[in-house]
């Protein structure tokens, strides 16, 4: 960097800091500022032509004073001056207000941009690394649309300095993530590929962090850089820690380059066997680097060490194709497991997690067994337990199924309230998968009932009942566990739903015992009636009518439950429907007619798991899938067979919970349990996929479509798995909208389709790209949308995306902000014009006012910005009363243009507004108050 010449000290702003921070107040502060923005306004409009280094230090006052919250209006063009000076020091000072101040609508933005050229075409490097800092910091798509063409060039010219192609490698990097569409793929792709072989370690490093990301959008273009990155990681971990002295970290060479290669070659599946052998040795070394004793007890050197073995180990796990290495890695992951530094423990169980999904590693995880419960018995920190959790549950087959589920049932009586319902699904997914001896698997859900029975969702008993239900072995021992669990005195709901269900079905399996009679299990299960829900008294009811058809001798008992007032004048519904119906089938239906309407469940026909599907919902399908994929042909489950694929059934075809079973009549929709009596499966699997339907709208999609009314750029919605950003532009009745859909995973989208779906009433032509139907893990693709309003509308289209994840079908709806407050242009007016105007618009038809409570804290700055984010201009000084605001624009449709005038008055008071809108069309009223009325 040039040297700072004397008098760049700039003392004049080093007293007025001191000035600043000397303030005993906020409004002596504000005074001070003031003074200080009129001296420099006047500088600046004086006759007398300032000198560079006055412009400077004015600049720097003014970036000071924006830095402490203050508004900004004059001093941009002195800083685009400043750009053209020779001095080192002025220069950067303009680019650093123009980075901080000046936004890419700036009317000044052209000017700017021709300072940028010409900087870059000096050769001069400094400057040259000024200006692409200063595109960097900026990153808006007008930089991209001017200068993503010219900085590849910069990158690969031969006659580059190092430190100036450090800075166009992440420049170009930033402008790709903002505007990839915009960077064109050419001949320098090839070139910036030898960068890796570059002598500068910095230069390697920049280059490396820029492929990365290109080559996951672009693998072709970009898979000669396989063989580099192999080739320069060889000489990093090879090399001693002296021969990379200024790249070397508490000992360790080049950490941050080592981390960044090997995330580059997980980009791309394991090369040649050339390429591979070499690989392979920089794996080993990196893996006996990490027996070797340590060089230095500080933390930093540790950190660096590990940070490029687990790296290593990603990389291993990622090929899954060298079992030598595979072994290795778990076993030094293992000695990690007792390691004294929790962040160690945390990521050597959630790496060992991946690794029992390797048929080559499996064996290698499962000798860790009993570190892994110790680890889940005795840590205290709960985000640790959770990842022991997940591995054992990787780490479970039917060699050791028992002994897993025995602990994670012993763990739940004392787990954490968090994590409590991913162990109950965990274990039941588990206790079903590798059950040999189904009386087992009875006791073991059973068991989870008692233990955590709040947390035991309904997925987890729907499934239990199937099972049993499917399985003649294991009927007569259910019934008999589920009546002996029922006589404690205290029973969770579900146990009493799960012993109803199954009672009812093969209660006369056990009815020979005399301490299990007919009247013995009625009166049992009538003792729990009063202390539960509707839903499991409907189920209860159902059970009772099943009773009748098994054991004609407690029919008069059963009649006489029914009869009573409790039920046949209950209050709910649905409770007093099936009483009656109930009673009036035991009184007139002949013993043939029970026995064909009350005949026993027939089996369910097999699907895919709804526990599994539950687990998958909530802990986000990477953590499953690939796990149960890897694993599926190493077991078989429940049934006997491989676990079948899930069936593609319309959500529409599930009967309701609470349809009528008997057909006597229209029984009123109530989330009730499954009842017993019925002609086909009520369990069926409701987490099916659907491949044709569009899902409803996801959680929180409202919110953030009303977010997007006032602005244009953001992220429109988030899981784990998908992110989706917005950035829009409306000028007059045309608007053009980039939509990046975003894979937050590691795994490839596949079959990806998003789609438009229009109400009716749009009055708009919509043109949308088609997108790459497949994803790549951690990458964005983006997708333009072009919008013309041809009419004033109201509902906004909806954005329907499908894709394959793993295997799992994913459907996803949300919103998409296109509204007709999109189509205003502002209109400034005076006083005289805008009250003139409103008189015009009198027509009862053409106002519509909504008086209304505010939602959120009545800040005058937050609500003037809502208004001009709205589209309006915001008019000052019209309004006699200055605390109310008013507003003016015109709505641009194909056809015609809609004037529009609205007036907000805020009551502090009464934390209330007054919101009036007057516009030439009556609709248009109705919509803009509606849309802004949502906003306060």
């Amino acid at each position: 960097m040039p040297a700072v010449s004397k008098g760049d000290g700039m003392r004049g702003l080093a007293v007025f800091i001191s000035d600043i921070r000397n303030c005993k107040s906020k409004e002596a502060e504000i005074k001070r500022i003031n003074k200080e923005l009129a001296n420099i306004r006047s500088k600046f409009k004086g006759d007398k032509a300032l000198d560079g280094y006055s412009k400077k230090k004015y600049v720097c006052k003014l970036l000071f004073i924006f830095l402490l919250g203050h508004d900004i209006d004059f001093g941009h063009m002195e800083a685009v001056n400043l750009l053209s000076s020779n001095r080192y020091t002025e220069k950067q000072i303009g680019y650093l207000f123009i980075s901080v101040l000046v936004n890419s609508n700036s009317e000044l933005i052209r000017l700017i941009n021709n300072a940028i050229k010409n900087d870059l075409a000096s050769r001069n490097p400094t400057f040259m690394g000024l200006a692409l800092h200063c595109i960097a910091n900026v990153g808006s798509r007008e930089m991209a649309e001017a200068f993503a063409g010219e900085i590849p060039k910069i990158l690969v010219a031969g006659d580059t300095m190092d430190s100036v192609k450090q800075s166009a490698a992440l420049c170009l990097l930033r402008l790709y993530r903002t505007s990839p569409d915009l960077v064109p793929m050419g001949d320098w792709t090839s070139r910036v590929v030898h960068l890796l072989n570059d002598q500068h370690l910095g230069v390697v490093t920049a280059a490396t962090s820029l492929i990365t990301t290109l080559a996951q959008k672009n693998p072709e273009e970009f898979k000669t850089s396989v063989s580099l990155a192999v080739s320069r990681l060889s000489r990093i971990v090879t090399s001693a820690s002296t021969d990379l002295q200024d790249y070397t970290y508490y000992f360790v060479p080049a950490p941050w380059l080592s981390v960044k290669l090997l995330r580059l070659l997980q980009c791309y599946p394991p090369p040649d066997p050339a390429v591979r052998g070499r690989l392979t040795e920089c794996l080993e070394t990196i893996l006996n680097k990490a027996q070797e004793p340590p060089k230095s007890k500080k933390v930093q050197h540790s950190n660096a060490k590990n940070a490029v073995l687990f790296e290593a180990i990603s990389l291993i796990i990622h090929h899954d194709s060298e079992p030598n290495l595979l072994v290795r890695a778990c076993n030094q992951l293992g000695q990690f497991l007792q390691h004294r530094e929790t962040n160690l423990r945390y990521l050597a169980l959630e790496s060992m997690c991946t690794l029992a999904s390797s048929e080559f590693s499996h064996e290698a995880v499962k000798t860790h067994i009993e570190t892994v419960i110790n680890a889940l018995k005795t840590e205290r920190d709960v985000s640790v337990r959770q990842r022991a959790v997940d591995l054992l549950y990787a780490m479970c087959d039917r060699s050791n199924a028992q002994q897993i589920v025995a602990e994670m049932l012993s763990y739940l009586e004392t787990a954490d309230y968090s994590i409590r319902e991913e162990i109950v699904l965990k274990v039941a997914i588990l206790a079903e998968k590798y059950a040999v001896d189904y009386t087992w698997y009875v006791d073991t859900i059973l068991n989870l009932i008692r233990i955590a029975g709040d947390y035991v969702s309904e997925e987890v008993w729907y499934r239990v009942i199937q099972i049993v239900i499917n399985r003649d072995d294991v009927q007569g021992y259910a019934a008999k566990t589920v009546f002996e669990a029922l006589q404690a005195p205290a029973c969770h709901e579900n146990l009493v739903k799960v012993g109803g269900y199954i009672l009812g079905e093969f209660g006369n399996l056990i009815a020979g015992d005399p301490r299990s009679s007919p009247l013995i299990q009625f009166n049992l299960l009538h003792s729990k009636f009063h202390l539960c829900s509707v839903p499991t008294r409907a189920l209860l009811l159902s059970t009772y009518i099943k009773f009748v058809n098994l054991f004609p001798e407690v029919k008069a008992t059963i009649q006489d439950v029914l009869r009573s007032d409790s039920q046949l004048k209950n209050a709910d519904v649905e409770l007093q429907q099936r009483a009656v119906e109930y009673l009036r089938l035991s009184t007139v239906a002949s013993t043939d007619i029970l026995a064909t309407v009350l005949e026993e469940m027939p089996p369910f026909p097999e699907r895919e798991s709804s526990i599994l599907a539950k687990l998958k919902k909530k802990k986000g399908p990477s953590t499953v899938t690939d796990l149960e994929e890897t694993k599926r042909e190493r077991s078989v489950d429940v049934n006997g067979g491989p676990e079948p694929a899930p069936a593609s059934t319309s959500a529409a075809s599930t009967p309701s919970p609470s349809a009528d079973l008997l057909g006597l009549g229209a029984a009123p929709p109530a989330p009730t349990g499954p009842p017993p009596a019925s002609s086909g499966g009520l369990l069926v699997d409701v987490f099916s996929d659907s491949a044709s339907a569009a899902a409803p709208l996801a959680p929180g999609s409202e919110d953030n479509f009303a977010r997007f009314v006032c602005k244009n750029n953001g992220v429109l919605f988030e899981n784990q798995l998908l992110q989706i950003g917005l950035k829009s532009e409306f000028r007059q009745n045309l608007g053009r909208m980039f939509i990046f859909y975003g894979n937050k995973t590691s795994t490839q989208f596949l079959n990806f389709t998003p789609t438009l779906i229009c109400a009716d009433d749009l009055q708009a032509n919509i043109l949308t790209k088609p997108v790459d139907p497949t994803v790549d893990g951690g990458a964005q693709v983006q997708q333009v949308v072009n919008i013309e309003c041809v009419s004033d509308f109201t509902e906004a289209p909806v954005l329907n995306i499908q894709f394959r994840y793993g295997g799992t079908f994913q459907n996803v709806s949300v919103k998409l902000p296109i509204t007709l407050n999109k189509f205003f242009q502002p209109t400034e007016m005076a006083s005289q014009d805008f009250f003139q105007r409103w008189k015009q618009l009198s027509n009862p038809q053409q106002e519509v006012q909504n008086i209304f409570k505010a939602k959120h804290p009545m800040d005058t700055e937050i609500t003037k910005a809502k208004i001009i984010g709205f589209g309006s201009a915001l008019l000052e000084e019209v309004d006699p009363n200055p605390a109310n605001f008013v507003g003016a624009g015109i709505i641009h449709t194909k056809t015609t243009q809609i004037g529009c005038l609205l007036r907000l008055e805020p009551n502090l008071q009464a934390q209330m507004y007054r919101l009036t809108l007057r516009t030439s069309k009556d609709t248009v009223s109705q919509r803009l108050c509606e849309l802004l009325s949502e906003q306060f």
